[in-house]
């Protein structure tokens, strides 16, 4: 059984998201949160505080184990952009884009045999 938690609308960029949800994409859940916790990025703590979500749906919803969970699923979706501009010399302006990111983490129990 799959079980997921989504955080919608993080200030984030997409980009950077998924250089950290990479690195914990079918890895045990253990293991993931201490990849987390020891990488030196922004998205570092978010990506945490959605995966221990679906750990938490896990164990409450369903029964299921927390030692035999592992990531099935990670993914990093775009969301809306919000557009700023930046005055610039001689009148002009340039556009900035701040983007965000709706973060996925699916995860799964272990099969047997």
């Amino acid at each position: 059984m799959q079980v997921k938690a989504i955080a919608r609308q993080i200030r984030i960029a997409p980009r950077k998201a998924r250089l950290v949800i990479d690195l914990i994409r079918g890895k045990d859940v253990g293991y993931a949160i201490a990849v987390l916790k020891n990488t030196q990025r922004a998205a570092s703590p978010i990506i945490e505080k959605v995966l221990k979500s679906a750990i938490a749906n896990a164990e409450h919803n369903y029964d299921m184990d927390r030692e035999d969970l592992y990531v099935e699923k990670a993914f990093v979706d775009e969301g809306a952009t919000l557009k700023r501009f930046r005055p610039r010399a001689q009148g002009r302006a340039s556009k900035i884009n701040k983007r965000t990111s709706h973060i996925t983490i699916i995860v799964s129990e272990k099969k047997e045999g």
